[in-house]
């Protein structure tokens, strides 16, 4: 089942179901105004939604055709957005870019952070840039949509507690990083806000692709229209979902409409290509004795899809173009 937000002129949107073929949709309004809404109450809401679903694809609903760049991010705004580095490959190469080594406990715990929910950017949306010397990078990723998760879950219990998945990029102001940490009090300025891909997909959407608490999909990320990435996001995710889940719930409980990053899509082979850009430019320094590759500047574009292994995409595409903004 496949769910989006479509603009209404509020600050949460209306929720609407999408069909598989990502041409037609349905307002969900009768089952639930928002996305906030169902997660709030989903034991309820997915029989509704999956019914209508059904009758989308089976040409019984009255159906309207789909425009994507009507679409907000699936949830506009979120109780909270935290993100994780499952990809120790992406780990160890963005670490040595910056001079420091990895954690002593990299394999066992995972490293986390919390980043800006209340605005949440549309697949479609600029990335801003105010000032092109901060070093503007794309993470491509997937995520996961919790249900209510009470603090001590096991890993069995944050499997239970996934509801949808998504698609993001995680933006990031690359040569504000050090400074910050440096303070030793984490990210902040350099984490603006975060894109997200028009669709929000049930896990059964992704067939024998959903295994392990991983989804096993190609990333694949293309940057002023050369792919730059092909980048196979299930076996080198270190930490699966439901242990992420299990790790950032030992302290705290989340509430349902908590979105959970995989960390940016990393391989160690590197003819798949990367999925952000502080990557390549570390491999072309171990290679090359420096960076040849620049960040992003105003008029580059990126596109983000996770395609499965039949090539569609399953959450749609995230297709940004970077805007210079006064600071």
């Amino acid at each position: 089942m496949r769910l989006a937000t479509v603009r209404d002129g509020s600050r949460d949107g209306a929720l609407i179901v999408v069909d598989r073929a990502a041409r037609r949709m349905v307002r969900a309004a009768g089952v639930a105004p928002t996305m906030q809404a169902a997660l709030d109450d989903w034991a309820r809401a997915e029989p509704g939604l999956r019914a209508l679903a059904a009758a989308l694809d089976g040409g019984m609903a009255a159906a309207e055709a789909l425009d994507v760049g009507a679409l907000a991010a699936p949830l506009p705004r979120a109780y909270e957005w935290v993100d994780a580095s499952s990809y120790l490959n992406h780990v160890r190469l963005v670490r040595r870019a910056r001079g420091a080594p990895p954690p002593e406990n990299l394999e066992t715990e995972p490293l986390v952070y919390q980043g800006g929910s209340g605005i949440m950017l549309a697949p479609t949306a600029p990335l801003q840039l105010p000032d092109p010397a901060w070093g503007l990078d794309f993470e491509s990723e997937i995520c996961v949509v919790l249900g209510d998760v009470a603090r001590g879950s096991d890993a069995s219990a944050g499997a239970a507690a996934i509801r949808l998945l998504l698609l993001a990029n995680d933006v990031t102001y690359r040569n504000l990083v050090a400074p910050e940490l440096q303070k030793g009090f984490g990210f902040f300025a350099s984490k603006p806000a975060t894109a997200f891909g028009p669709f929000a997909v049930t896990p059964d959407e992704l067939g024998a692709a959903w295994k392990d608490g991983r989804a096993h999909l190609r990333v694949q990320t293309t940057l002023n229209d050369q792919r730059v990435g092909d980048v196979d996001s299930g076996p080198e995710m270190h930490f699966s979902f439901p242990e992420l889940i299990a790790f950032i719930a030992n302290t705290r409980a989340f509430v349902a409409g908590t979105i959970l990053g995989s960390g940016t899509v990393s391989n160690q082979d590197r003819t798949r290509g990367v999925s952000c850009l502080v990557e390549r430019r570390t491999i072309e320094t171990l290679e090359g004795g420096g960076p040849t590759t620049p960040y992003l500047a105003p008029g580059d574009s990126v596109r983000i899809e996770a395609v499965d292994a039949d090539g569609r995409s399953v959450f749609g595409t995230i297709a940004q173009r970077v805007e210079r903004v006064s600071p």
